[in-house]
This record gives C-alpha cells, structure tokens and sequence, in this order.
C-alpha cells in the first residue's frame, strides 16, 4: 500500500484507498474505462498469480503507482483463476455518469467473489460441492469442542455440527474439503486450518453466540432453533451465525433459498478418519489426481447434483438400516425392471437444477438459467409417469416430491426465445407475443433497418447522387453519408454531422427525428426486458421452495438409478445388512482394481466373527495383502450406502467406524518422520475403536529398529484381540506374530500365496488358511531392477546368517522353524505367553550350545578393537562354528 498520507495522493487515488480500506485483504479490481486495474500491493500479487505485466500509472503522494490491468470483458476468466487459488476478489463498478461528474467517475463495491461463496456457473466445478465453512472453539470440562457449520451456496444445503479433539477437527476438514474456512483470529487450533487454501480471519466479534442466534432465526423466521435439533449446540450456532453473515455480507442481498438448517449426528454415520479416506481413494487418489478412484468407477450419473451427492453419500456411509435397506428395495427394482435406462434418459433433461435455483434465489440467475428451469420441468411428468409404475416405497416418495409445475412450464415456454442471450443487458430475451408493450418497442428497432433503405433509395433518387448511404453507428448516431467527389452536391436542408477523410455526413430533420424514436425505443425495449424478467424472477422464487424439493428427489433418484446400473454393469450383489455380528464375504473384489487390470482380477473370501474377530495376514510384497485389505474395507463402505457390493454374497454387521494404518510416509510440512506419522495413525485406531469398528492395520512397527517395531506390531495386536475385540486385518512381515493365532481364541491367520517358476516370482493373489511360508524379498528386488550383482551377494549374505543363526532368518522370510517358541494354550494371555517367547532375532546364537564360543564372545572387548582385530575375531568365531 501506499507509504505517504492518503491526502497527498490524487482525488482518484482517495478514492480507491476509501473503498479499499474495507477490504485490505481482498484484491480489489477497480474499473477505469475499458479495463479493471489494481494497484500497490494488488498489483504484485495479481501479477504473480495470473502471470500479467506489472507496469505503473503516473504518480500518486510523490510515488509512482504499481498497476496491473486486465481488460473488462476478460474479467470472469481472471477472477475464476484467482478463486480457484483460494483468493477473494472485489468488484468496484463506475456508477456515476462521466459526462456530469466533478472530479472522479463514483465507484461502488458491486460484488464480492470468495471462493466459498460463488454461485455463477462459470466459477463452479460441476461435479464438486463448494463449500463454505465457519469454525468456532469452546472449551467445556477441559476439553476443546470444534463448532463446525457449513454452507453450499450454490444448493442453500446449511449443516451444522461439534466435534470434540484436534483429531477430530482435521479428519473433519478433510471429508469436508472447504473452498473456503472462517475463522476467528484467535482460533486456537490455527496451524491445522492453516494448511488449507482460502482461510478468512474475523473479529471474534462475529462469532458472538446470542448474535449469532439472533441471525439464524431471522434467517428461518423461527422463535428459537428448537425446531432444528440444534439448540444445544452453542460453538456449532457460534459458527453458523459468522457464516450467514458473511454470506449475505458477499451476496450483497439476502439468502432466500436457505430456508433451514441441519443438524448432523455422528452416531448415524460411518466415522472414517483423514488417514483411511487417503487409503481407501475415495475420490482423490493418494498422488493427489482423480483417476482410478471409487468415485470414477461408479459415477454414471445423469445430473451434476446426482454426481455431487453420490460422492456425499459415499463419504458419509450410514448406519440406520432401515434406510439402507430402503436404498436396497429401490436398486433391486430398478434392475428387475430394467427401467434404469428410461430413467437415465429423462434425467439427462433435468440438468443442474440445484444451482439454477440457486442463482434465481440470489437473483444473479442469466436467459440461459431459466431456458434450463424449462427443460427440467418439461422433465418432471415424464419422470412421474415411469415413478408411478414402480412399487417400493421409497420410488412413490420420491414421485410424490417431484412437483410438476406445469403453469410455471407453460409460462417459461412462452416467455423465453429458442436460443436466449448470455446476459439480460443484451436484450433479446422474451418471445414476440409475451408482452405487447415490448412487441412495439421492438417493432420501431426492427422496423429502423427497412426505413433506412427506404429512405437511401429515396434520397439518392431526389439527389442524384449515386454514392449517397444512410447507416449507423453508436457513436454518431444516424446518418447520410456522401463521398466527397460529390458532397458539394449535397441539398441545402442536409447538416453537416461529421468528417470524414473521403466523405461527408449529414443529418436531416427527417431522419434526425425517426432517431430519437428508434434510439429511444431501443433503451426503452431493454428497459422493458429488464422489467420482465425482474418480475419472472419474482414469480419463480414464490415457488423456490416447491422446486428445491424437486431437485433434491431428482438427485437422490440420480444416485440410487445409478447404483442400480452400475451394480449390473460390474456384477456387484446385493448384501445383507444386520447387527448380529461378524462379516462374512464369498469372492470379494476390489472395484477399481478390477476395472484397470486387463487380466481378470481373483476374488477372495472372508470370515469374521466374534471366535475369529483378527486375522493376521502374511504372504510376500506385492501379494495382494493390500489390496485384499482395501476391497474388504470398500465392500463394506459400500454395503453402508446403500449400493450393492463385488462380491459373490456378502453378510455384514453395521460398523461404527473404519480405520486403516497402511503405507509408508512422512509428513515435512508438520515435521514428524514415517514413523511418526505411523505411530499417530496407530494411537488414533487404539484410542478410537470399539467392538463394532473394522480395523486394517498394514507393516505396524517396520519403521523403526526390528526388535522395537515387533513389540509395538505384539502389543497392538494384543490390545485389539483382548481388549477391544473389534474386526481386525492386521498384515505383517513380522512372522513372530503368527504364533498369535495359536495363542488367542478370536486370531487366525491366513496369508496370500505365489510361487516360483525358473528362478522368477508369480504372484497367485489368493487368500489361504494359516501363515506364509516365505516372503521372496530377493525375488521381489529383482522384478524391482535391482542389480543382478545385488541380488547375488544379497543371497551370499542370506547364506551367511544361515550358518551364524542355525536357522533360516527369522521374519517372514523363513518358513516356520523346527524349533518353535513356547506356545501359549488357547485363551491364555498374549502377555503370559511373550513371558516364554524369545523372539529368535533377539538371540542370533539361541541354537549354539558351545560354551566356549559364548566365553570366548564375551571375552572380547568391542569398544577398543581395531577393525582388522574385530574382522579377525569373527573368523574365528565362525571357524569354531563350523
């Protein structure tokens, strides 16, 4: 910003600092003529981000002034790039008329573009929520509380709810993923939001309870918040208070399509935690892109609102089983039927009726909005028609909140032209016969083209002048042009308008007066269309409410038809839902693997329950124990949507949450190491799980050192089989912890198998009882590339520790060992029995009943031996071996 005093700048520059003052962190595109142009620090940033010249204009204060500018018409481009960037943009629009005013053109703020409160078209992703989020904090019996409230402007879905925990906060904000955060400037929990692009600081002031009460039921129109459930919730209605707010601050208007306010419940949903959605590639796959992703493989839907709640829906399962098993009734109908192809076709007309009543509500609504309105009603009776042959109750539901408005369809039908224009200012919007008044304006517009050649041939008649044109252009205006060969020839009564290098105009009382009809004509049409479509508006958002509930039915219809073709397109089944216990599948497979692979994919079986609530998996890298893993854990998702799953059958019991620790990765913007970030995710599945969770849980303990890693993957394991008892995958290289399985009544182990064929690895990826027998590491680096050199001495020093130990290695790589550990009997204790077992890596000489050897290792003092002397003693430690 300026550095001199703001009354030594120019009145223009006063001007600027006058609007920009109320939005210091907002860049500010101020219009001058044909260009918006910032200045000072708006300028660098702009000229950083979009990549435009950053130039100056003149001198303000006794500086120059840092500008950049972009032409006007572009506008909508840049400033979709800049929200996309997660910056707010503020428009400020000449107003006053330049021809009358004194000193600077008047500017005022027209619009303010956040990226959590846009609504145009031309901002939006189609197929992504917008959300804005509020945050406030409260700390309640020491425990900090997040009030959660969220806004999507462009549908007026308004939800709200707490969390308790700074885990709980940033496993919220991911399944949310906000365009854009409010949050107070002393938000505790800072670093967290600030990872996020678009965060908006504001005074605490706006997070004020009793203000912000006072807001939401003037906005519903209710004596208290009762009603909506939430009346207990005070850092939640904290937070939805500064969103409304801000919203209608941006909106510069009110929010008549957010009509109320929901209050959602953890208990009634699926918890899944930022770590497991990564894992699990919901919608964005662990490099951060879309492809071979959940979504991808099951999004076939007709709308864009249909696309966006299917990914709600698959982000947020459900417990209630009656709903799922409604969702169910409705995709097994639909397939019996075959009637999701018909239903598919019809929706295809509906559009993106969500966010057309969106902009119609916020009055910003285009021609080519409501033309789509149109459509989509045209649809509606159609859609009614096939929901009437249908009989679940869910379907008649559905037909009964689909209201055709067939007095609004009509009415659109004659007001609107086939093809109307972008913007109401261009005219041209409403069809001959709508409105007499307008008819006649455009009469004289389109009558002006037939007088001026009338006139023309007239004129050159009576002239004599051949080269005589009447025309028009906006600036001058109508006029008689004649070349100036013969302008001397021009009669008495023609005046002289302009000239030009080899012609002349004139004007003639005749035509200067058919001028002021056209032209007054013309500014009165548009004046006009601007009146009708005004009250058009008005009569759509009297029934705002009416089409809402359409278009929310059109949307759930949309994802429920589609998971009806896409479960008999990729030959998913029908699952039983029930809360007796356990999860039984016949040949699971995993969705998206099975559509990429060319090969066909080798389905696998699963059985859990409370006597075998752990299976440990083993079998080598690359075997398939991650992706066995991770389609247990998407047919369960899925099974809690409503959708059908891929699977032969599949019986589930209703889970409260889904956790998994899988992969190996550190976290440098939070400064913590791979094994840091692995044992986070541990702790948050041992503090967080219950009976009813299904834990995957992948290599816990193999970032630190072998004998460290493998106490921590027992003590785990023990937690969870004794303590918590809930559904666990645990897949391990660790070949230790098989024994488990002989140790606790709930453990199994099951491990996946591959073989070797001339000295090279084939991976079966099928799922058999009991522990692997080898892990082929060596195998494995070799498909890798490693060097043959490599693998060859790789395999000398695998010889080495043969002989050193007795055995074979221990760890998955060795078969089970003659010379087992201590078993512990059934139902005893994982802790009594790791008072027998000796792990056999701790000892690398359990084997060696030499007493001399041991005498003579002891003897040796390892802090003061040369190199060479220690090299020696291991000779002979292994000559007396042999």
């Amino acid at each position: 910003m300026s550095k001199t005093p703001v009354d030594n700048h120019t009145p223009m520059m006063r001007q600027y600092f006058g609007l920009k003052s109320a939005h210091p962190n907002q860049l500010l595109f101020y219009r001058m003529g044909d260009f918006y142009e910032l200045f000072y620090d708006d300028a660098k940033r702009a000229s950083q981000l979009l990549d435009i010249t950053l130039t100056a204009r003149g001198h303000s204060g006794g500086l120059p002034i840092p500008m950049a500018g972009i032409p006007f018409h572009a506008a909508e481009n840049y400033i979709a790039r800049l929200v996309r960037m997660g910056e707010s943009v503020v428009v400020a629009e000449q107003t006053g008329d330049p021809a009358t005013s004194k000193g600077p053109v008047e500017r005022q703020i027209a619009r303010i573009v956040t990226p959590g409160t846009i609504s145009d078209e031309a901002f939006l992703e189609e197929k992504r929520e917008n959300l804005l989020l509020s945050l406030a904090h409260q700390t309640r019996k020491g425990l900090d509380v997040f009030g959660f409230s969220y806004l999507d402007m462009a549908s007026g879905r308004f939800c709200l709810f707490e969390v308790d925990g700074h885990d709980a906060l940033a496993s919220e904000l991911q399944r949310l993923s906000p365009r854009e955060i409010l949050i107070s400037e002393d938000f505790p929990a800072r670093q967290a939001v600030k990872l996020e692009k678009g965060v908006s600081e504001l005074g605490p002031w706006h997070f004020d309870y009793e203000s912000s009460y006072r807001q939401l039921i003037q906005q519903f129109n209710t004596k208290d918040l009762s009603g909506f459930g939430c009346e207990a919730l005070t850092a939640a209605i904290s937070s939805a208070g500064a969103l409304l707010q801000y919203a209608k601050d941006t909106q510069r208007s009110a929010l008549p399509h957010i009509q109320s306010i929901t209050v959602e419940h953890k208990d009634d949903s699926v918890l899944i935690d930022g770590a497991t959605r990564r894992n699990l590639e919901i919608d964005i796959n662990l490099t951060g892109g879309t492809s071979n992703t959940l979504i991808e493989v099951l999004d076939n839907c007709a709308t864009p609102m249909g696309s966006r709640l299917l990914k709600r829906w698959l982000h947020t399962p459900i417990r209630d089983l009656d709903e799922i098993q409604a969702r169910q009734y409705v995709v097994s109908e639909l397939q019996t039927s075959h009637s999701y192809s018909s239903f598919e076709s019809a929706l295809k007309k509906v559009g993106d009726l969500e966010r057309i009543l969106s902009r119609i509500a916020l009055r910003s609504a285009r021609p080519r909005d409501l033309l789509r309105l149109r459509f989509a009603l045209e649809a509606a009776p159609e859609i009614n028609a096939l929901l009437e042959q249908t009989q679940t109750s869910r379907l008649q539901e559905l037909n009964q909140r689909i209201l055709a408005q067939p007095d609004t369809t009509a009415t659109l039908a004659l007001a609107l032209v086939e093809n109307p224009p972008s913007v109401v200012r261009d005219g041209g919007i409403f069809a001959k016969g709508y409105d007499d008044e307008l008819d006649e304006l455009l009469a004289l517009s389109t009558n002006a083209t037939d007088f001026l050649a009338e006139m023309e041939r007239s004129e050159k008649e009576r002239t004599g002048i051949s080269s005589l044109k009447v025309g028009f252009n906006r600036v001058h205006g109508y006029y008689i042009e004649i070349s100036r060969l013969h302008s001397d020839q021009a009669p008495v009564e023609y005046i002289r308008r302009q000239t030009l290098k080899n012609a002349e105009r004139f004007i003639t009382p005749e035509l200067k007066a058919f001028e002021d009809k056209a032209l007054s004509a013309k500014s009165k049409s548009l004046a006009r269309e601007k009146e009708l479509y005004e009250a058009l508006l008005d009569q759509l958002n009297e029934i705002l409410g009416e089409l809402q509930t359409t278009s929310q039915a059109f949307a759930q219809l949309d994802v429920l038809n589609t998971f009806a073709e896409r479960s008999l397109a990729l030959n998913f089944c029908c699952p039983e839902l029930h809360t007796r216990g356990g999860v039984k599948i016949i040949e699971g497979r995993h969705p998206v693997v099975e559509a990429v692979i060319s090969d066909p994919f080798v389905p696998n079986d699963l059985e859990l329950n409370d006597q075998r609530s752990l299976l440990m998996i083993t079998g080598p890298n690359m075997g398939g124990k991650s992706t066995y893993m991770r389609q247990i854990a998407l047919i369960t998702l899925l099974a809690h949507t409503g959708c059908f799953v891929p699977a032969k059958s599949a019986s589930i019991s209703v889970v409260d949450r889904i956790f998994t620790r899988m992969g190996s990765s550190d976290d440098l913007a939070g400064g913590r190491s791979t094994f840091m970030v692995e044992m986070t995710e541990t702790a948050n599945i041992l503090n967080n799980a219950t009976k009813h969770s299904l834990v995957l849980m992948d290599e816990v303990g193999r970032g630190t050192s072998t004998f460290d890693g493998l106490s921590l993957a027992w003590a785990a394991v023990d937690y969870l089989a004794n303590h918590l008892k809930c559904y666990v995958l645990f897949a391990t290289h660790y070949f230790e912890l098989t024994t488990l399985a002989e140790q606790l009544d709930n453990a199994a182990n099951v491990h996946l198998t591959a073989t070797e064929y001339d000295d090279e690895i084939v991976f079966l990826h099928k799922v058999h009882e009991g522990p692997a027998s080898q892990s082929y590491g060596l195998q494995v680096a070799q498909l890798a590339g490693v060097p043959r050199d490599v693998i060859g001495h790789a395999k000398q020093k695998l010889k080495e520790l043969e002989v050193i130990t007795g055995v074979e290695p221990t760890g998955e790589s060795a078969p089970i060992q003659e010379k087992k550990p201590a078993k512990a009997s059934k139902g005893r204790s994982v802790k009594e029995a790791a008072n027998t077992y000796q792990p056999q890596q701790v000892d690398m000489f359990v084997q060696a009943e030499d007493s001399a050897l041991k005498d003579a290792l002891a003897q040796l003092d390892l802090d003061n031996m040369t190199p060479m002397e220690a090299i020696t003693a291991l000779y002979q430690l292994k000559s007396h071996l042999s």
